[in-house]
């Protein structure tokens, strides 16, 4: 498949007995508050003038802002440090991850098939790189990012790795302390040398190999000159030669080198060196899932500029596609929402008149697919969480469903390419571990090729998996996933942990995380909420929650929360619901509108203040899914979207615990310190509301293994605290 690098504002963290006595029944919690604001800002909107109450915050190189946070920070952490039990949930997360000798990820196989990954042991704080020739050839250490950190410096984490196709070259790039602003290192795999030159400014790089193995496409971003510049606008594709100094590098595909294709400020340009369609692909990328691609011929990488041809346009309507012996195959929602595979002539494509090579769907949505050289594989996903594989051969035509080695709520293939036959799928489920198999088509068998070392955890072998259908507030039924231990009492006092994202087409596919598991093990029920914004129930589930549609979204969570409710899984002191990143407008707005519903909000590194996002260096690129303020319909869709703007004065809202990453370049620190601080202003419930900002931490990408302990301790901790759980009440 032709794969980019994502600029959502996606984020990693899926943090996402009976009860005890509620938490309204406890003493308020004598919380100090430092006034921040200074002096109201008021802007007009399309004639609606929009009071900013807290404006100030956004200047976070202001010394009283920085005290202020780190003030704020600081009674966070003290307050969730006292909470009895965390240490409980710490320890055990600590025993889950010593039972694993050691877990592997970020894997890539090359032509050659050397394979290249990540590899955590329980020593380990981040993922080393690794490779071996074969899957089971001799495991060799290249690379520990430990080797460029220094005592009291910050800590650097491989966050990519790109292996040129005969695997004895490696682009490996590094980023510190949750920054994301990646350098690549390039190194000669044989020796384990590094080569002199580091090229930095790299966050969306992404190396693009050339088939001699002597050349890179990245992308960079430009240097700026001060912070009123947005150091996302106007980056470029680069070709580098490894051995040379990055400042010779050839600049390829940017709005500056290629002002005919009307390339914008905001668009990430990226290209990849295809081989066996002898072409190059030049993706403009936003979160639009509808592809902008050009093409031009790989000769044309040595000519003095590069001359592309426009292959794939938003019109066209393309999610996906791939190369096969002159072939486009690509996946479409286009007069089918649930998705199809079409394939017409890479040279003289015809996309309104493309052969259909899988249809839609009735049972469900087409997923992905992978080719290889003599067949198809795609999947089938009902719902987002009942996963299914087949076949199509190239010599009959015909499909087969294959048999999965077990029921499988999530499925991810993946192939060499089309000169090979090997397809590797990867399966879970929310009570079953990952597991890696590689397809044999002559015996139609899985062999496990898992590198992780196996673990076990019979503390998760009586949980009961419910998968339901619940009514939203216009009939729409909307996904319910409902993770908790068998013998549970429907007695409306279970605690309940409600997740939910729902932007951008992205499903919540199901995941095994034993640490996030432990609210069952605490008698809670975990929820996950399917809602419009993603893409479980095809591309119309995506456009009914994004922009002005978006209230469905908070809409589909809260009436989840009503059908737990209604079916004595819970009562409204019970239920902490959680969302990160774009997940933060779900739970603010959900919280903004029935603050009754809910006993603790927990948004992680949310986009709290979307009115604003475009002021903020990943905003423009999120236009697409949220709108901008210079459309009428789309500006006024942001007010009514934003939690921070949508908080009213003496409303009982219920406790929070809001947190942030103060160097994320995803969602900028201040859209949750904005929200916390108004929040903290206007409650009149009593209720703690807790703002954490992690001054060595970003968006989540890049965490310490401590660290992502730690949040997800804070979350479950403060969740169960609040939702009344005896053993996690402070004072007994």
């Amino acid at each position: 498949m032709i794969r980019y690098r994502s600029v959502l504002l996606l984020c990693c963290l899926f943090i996402p007995a009976a009860a005890g006595q509620a938490i309204a029944e406890q003493q308020p919690l004598q919380m100090q508050r430092h006034s921040i604001a200074e002096g109201a800002v008021t802007d007009t909107y399309w004639g609606t003038q929009i009071t900013d109450t807290y404006r100030s915050l956004e200047q976070l190189g202001n010394p009283k802002v920085a005290a202020w946070i780190e003030q704020q920070a600081a009674q966070a952490r003290t307050v969730l440090n006292s909470i009895p039990g965390r240490k409980t949930l710490l320890k055990k997360m600590a025993s889950f991850d010593g039972r694993r000798k050691s877990t592997a990820y970020s894997l890539t196989i090359t032509d050659s098939n050397r394979y290249f990954y990540l590899k955590r042991t329980p020593k380990d704080e981040t993922g080393k790189l690794f490779f071996r020739n074969g899957f089971k050839g001799k495991e060799t250490l290249l690379f520990d990012p430990e080797s460029l950190s220094e005592e009291n410096g910050p800590t650097f984490v491989v966050s990519s790795h790109s292996p040129s196709d005969d695997g004895k070259t490696l682009a490996i790039s590094v980023s510190a302390n949750g920054s994301e602003d990646d350098s690549i290192l390039i190194m000669d795999v044989d020796s384990g040398k590094l080569y002199s030159e580091t090229i930095d400014r790299c966050r969306f790089a992404s190396p693009s190999w050339t088939k001699d193995g002597k050349s890179f496409l990245y992308n960079r971003m430009r240097t700026v000159s001060g912070p009123e510049e947005n150091p996302q606008y106007d980056s470029s594709t680069w070709l580098h030669r490894i051995g040379t100094d990055p400042a010779e590098d050839r600049e390829i595909f940017s709005r500056t080198a290629n002002p005919e294709l009307d390339i914008d400020s905001a668009d990430i340009p990226s290209v990849i060196y295809d081989k066996e369609s002898s072409s190059l692909f030049g993706f403009l990328s936003t979160v639009d899932r509808r592809l902008r691609v050009f093409v031009a011929p790989l000769g044309e990488l040595n000519a003095p500029s590069t001359k592309w041809k426009s292959l794939i346009t938003p019109e066209d309507n393309i999610h996906d596609f791939a190369v096969k012996n002159g072939e486009l195959y690509f996946s479409t929602p286009e007069g089918a929402p649930r998705f199809k595979i079409m394939k017409t002539q890479l040279a003289n494509p015809d996309f309104r008149n493309a052969e259909t090579v899988v249809d839609e769907q009735p049972e469900g949505r087409v997923d992905a697919f992978a080719l290889t050289s003599d067949a198809m594989y795609y999947t089938l996903s009902l719902n987002g969480v009942d996963a299914r594989l087949f076949r199509i051969e190239d010599a009959s035509g015909s499909t087969t469903e294959l048999s999965l080695p077990f029921k499988a709520g999530s499925a991810y293939i993946s192939s060499k390419g089309t000169r090979f036959r090997d397809l590797w799928v990867t399966i879970a489920g929310w009570s079953s571990d990952y597991r890696r198999y590689r397809y044999n088509p002559d015996a139609n068998t899985f062999s496990v090729e898992t590198i992780s070392s196996p673990a076990s955890y019979p503390e998760y072998r009586n949980l009961k998996v419910e998968e339901i259908m619940t009514p939203s507030h216009d009939g729409m039924l909307v996904p319910l996933s409902l993770v908790y231990k068998k013998g549970l009492k429907k007695n409306g006092k279970n605690p309940v942990l409600l997740y939910g994202y729902g932007a951008y087409g992205k499903s919540l596919t199901p995941f095994f995380s034993p640490s996030m598991l432990l609210w069952t093990a605490n008698g809670g029920v975990l929820a996950i909420a399917h809602v419009r914004g993603g893409g479980e129930r095809g591309d119309e589930w995506h456009t009914d929650g994004m922009k002005t549609t978006k209230p469905n979204s908070w809409k589909d969570l809260i009436g989840c929360a009503e059908y737990l409710v209604k079916n004595g899984y819970t009562s409204p002191e019970n239920i902490a619901v959680n969302g990160a990143s774009a997940g933060g407008i779900l739970v603010g707005m959900a919280m903004n509108e029935r603050p009754d519903l809910f006993a603790a909000v927990i948004p992680q590194v949310g986009a709290m203040n979307p009115l604003r996002g475009e002021e903020t260096p990943n905003g423009p690129v999120n236009v697409p899914e949220f709108g901008t303020v210079t459309i009428h319909e789309e500006c006024m869709a942001l007010i009514a979207m934003d939690p921070y703007l949508q908080i009213t004065d003496g409303t009982r809202y219920p406790a929070a615990l809001v947190t942030t990453g103060m160097n994320d370049p995803r969602v900028s620190a201040w859209q949750p310190a904005k929200f916390a601080a108004r929040l903290q202003e206007a409650s009149s419930s009593g209720k703690p509301v807790l703002f954490f900002a992690d001054v060595d931490a970003g968006h989540g990408m890049g965490n310490t293994k401590t660290k992502e302990f730690e949040a997800l301790a804070d979350v479950l901790s403060f969740g169960l605290w609040q939702t009344g759980h005896p053993d996690f009440q402070p004072g007994k």
